[in-house]
């Protein structure tokens, strides 16, 4: 059987459950054998109910003698008891709102049970089994102790229960003879790897949770080794591919737009000027990454090397994520760079057809040096004369191929500029952006005032508003963040809508207020997002759509709604929005979070300001998840490892790739395997 074989072609599997798996991201066996625990649970041996004791985690196995059926609560919720006997005493199990069981429950039915013995509610003195963790029901004759041992429990649905991926793991791991090796034996060997049969036996039957951890710690120590491998090739393959454009020494713009900038650059500015100031004039085609918070100064550390290719005698171009940060990063450029000569022109979907085509002419003849749009930059039509220098602005919105896109415009390999001011762990921008060299801009430009933070809970928000009218009436703007954008019945979250109808009714009423979200047309948001930078509107309702959006530095005041919703990095990114200006800005954090981390989250943001640090503690609070998603679309989820806990697994499988790429034989090995396990997320290594 070929890992690469589709899902439904495996024993049990067929048509129907094969798309029930592809809502699971589970297309190919080779995504089911990597479809792997979220956790274990120890059945190896069952506990008689006579003998069971309360607060313990048990494993009992018994049948069902009576089965009780009610409702409850507003929303009708289904509650099943069933008593359950094995001859030594009897339990209660109780499932809440699980219809599916309904048809399964039934007495004489047999139940296999893990989970926690408490005194029932009301029951006399009566055991429990509450929370859980796994159950099965089974026929009256089915021998419960083949299940006994250390369980894996899967990520499941109601149609794919933990016994169907039980049983279709096992048979696909017996029906595969060898399962094919993908790291060279030399690494394996230096590593001290489990093979990677046993591997995947170990993760999905271990024997015992030792041999979980040498498991685990062989599939991460995979799965980290081939990124990093997919990550350097692509760098290494950008570098040889093509010839790089040797830059020359800084000259007479450089030096007069240096001399025109109305503050002197930051030590790390300097230090990342110098970084790229060194890449370009090397004839290896540079690729930086600038990471700096928010307000950090990075766009005029872009705005110079962009300077630095125009008196090179080439053209540059800028890629922003939304039409209206390339208007401003267009504003801004003008007024900068015209009274040096230098010609700047802005590719929007606002243009006419003639407008456009215009500049299209104009690029190919290189009567611009800098154009700066959104992802119209890397449609077809747009061609350079000479291409020298992409910057891309906010990365992890632009995939790795989009940005190939960009860079193939030039008959030349241009130099690529990555700008983001999400800030990311060291751990995290050694993965995500392996194929990137990494400047790091920490200060914050002298005068820039810090934004006050406070957390405040939902019977202060009459106060809150209050004070945000007084800042309004002082002729500041300010912006309203909400989880959602409509009320909804499964939520009792506030939502844009409601809270715009509630302020524009109520204290904000005559007041111009403006509501942007998700579910408006591009064309209408960017209006009102429009509306708001020039001062018309006052009020901002908003979702996170605003989170990477628009300067304003009029604007000295947010408040977030349900801030407990929010991830520590995304309410930075929201806070970000202010504090751009001369004025004392306020972030309020509206809240009703009743858990410890959610507790923890908002006097993390009450106490912190930098956004490196906010980015550790949220990587701890949160766990690192599929990080790689949000951060740079293209590049596969990690299934296994976790960069938190995985730090020496990491620094061991990056250690173990710079080998790869200085060993052609080892090289030779691990390319197919990229190009099979990972398919159009490495697609680049092999374009020629």
């Amino acid at each position: 059987m070929e890992l690469d074989q589709d899902i439904q072609y495996l024993k049990g599997i067929g048509p129907k459950k094969a798309q029930l798996l592809k809502k699971l991201g589970i297309s190919r066996i080779f995504d089911m054998l990597t479809h792997y625990p979220r956790g274990y649970e120890d059945q190896s041996s069952i506990t008689p109910i006579g003998e069971l004791k309360p607060g313990e985690k048990s494993t009992i196995s018994g049948v069902i003698t009576s089965l009780q059926e009610k409702r409850a609560g507003r929303r009708n919720m289904l509650i099943l008891t069933a008593m359950v006997s094995d001859g030594t005493g009897f339990v209660q199990i109780t499932w809440f709102n699980q219809r599916f069981l309904k048809a399964k429950l039934k007495p004489g039915k047999k139940v296999f049970a893990t989970g926690k013995v408490e005194f029932a509610f009301g029951g006399q003195g009566q055991y429990s089994m509450s929370q859980l963790s796994s159950f099965e029901i089974m026929d009256a004759d089915e021998d419960e102790t083949k299940g006994l041992g250390i369980l894996p429990i899967y990520p499941s649905t109601e149609s794919l229960n933990q016994k169907f991926f039980r049983k279709s793991i096992r048979e696909l791991l017996n029906s595969v003879d060898t399962i094919p090796e993908v790291i060279p034996e030399n690494i394996a060997n230096r590593y001290r790897l489990l093979p990677r049969g046993d591997a995947f036996w170990g993760i999905h039957f271990p024997d015992s949770f030792a041999k979980v951890k040498q498991a685990r710690n062989r599939l991460a120590f995979e799965e980290l080794y081939l990124i990093q491998c997919g990550l350097m090739m692509l760098k290494k393959r950008t570098q040889e591919k093509k010839q790089g454009i040797r830059h020359g020494l800084n000259s007479v713009i450089v030096d007069k737009l240096m001399g025109s900038l109305p503050f002197e650059l930051t030590g790390d500015q300097r230090r990342a000027w110098n970084d790229i100031c060194n890449d370009m004039e090397s004839s290896v085609p540079m690729r930086r990454l600038v990471q700096g918070d928010v307000g950090s100064g990075k766009t005029v550390i872009a705005m110079l090397a962009l300077i630095k290719t125009v008196e090179n005698g080439y053209q540059g171009a800028l890629m922003a994520p939304t039409e209206i940060l390339a208007r401003q990063h267009y504003e801004g450029f003008v007024k900068q760079l015209e009274p040096l000569g230098v010609k700047v022109a802005l590719l929007s979907g606002k243009l006419t057809k003639k407008q456009r085509e215009q500049i299209y002419e104009e690029l190919a003849a290189q009567q611009i040096d800098i154009v700066i749009g959104t992802h119209a930059l890397i449609q077809e039509q747009v061609s350079f004369n000479k291409l020298g220098l992409v910057v891309t602005d906010e990365q992890h919105r632009f995939g790795i191929n989009q940005r190939a896109e960009l860079e193939k415009k030039g008959t030349l390999m241009p130099d690529v500029l990555v700008m983001t001011a999400t800030p990311i762990p060291r751990t995290m921008t050694l993965t995500v952006y392996g194929d990137l060299d990494v400047s790091l801009i920490r200060e914050l430009p002298p005068g820039r005032k810090p934004v006050r933070t406070f957390v405040r809970t939902l019977d202060r928000r009459e106060l809150i508003y209050k004070f945000m009218r007084d800042e309004i009436s002082k002729g500041r703007q300010g912006y309203v963040v909400c989880p959602l954008i409509e009320d909804s019945e499964e939520s009792n979250l506030l939502s844009a809508e409601a809270v715009y109808d509630e302020l524009t009714h109520g204290i904000f009423r005559d007041i111009p207020c403006g509501l942007v979200h998700g579910k408006l047309k591009q064309k209408d948001k960017e209006a009102i997002m429009q509306e708001f930078y020039e001062g018309h509107l006052k009020l901002l309702v908003a979702t996170t759509v605003i989170e990477v959006g628009v300067n304003v530095p009029n604007a000295s005041m947010m408040v977030i709604e349900n801030a407990q919703q929010f991830g520590l990095a995304q309410l930075h990114q929201l806070r970000g929005r202010i504090g751009r200006g001369e004025y004392s800005s306020y972030c309020v954090l509206v809240t009703d979070g009743k858990t410890e981390v959610s507790k923890e989250r908002m006097r993390i943001m009450e106490t912190t300001s930098d956004g490196f640090v906010l980015a550790e503690e949220d990587l701890k609070l949160r766990g690192p998840g599929q990080f790689f998603g949000s951060m740079q679309h293209g590049l596969p989820d990690l299934k296994i490892a976790d960069v938190l806990q995985d730090i020496d697994i990491l620094l061991e499988a990056r250690r173990a790739a710079i080998e790869t790429m200085e060993n052609r034989v080892d090289l030779d090995y691990v390319l197919p395997i990229l190009e099979l396990q990972y398919k159009e997320h490495f697609m680049n290594i092999t374009d020629t």
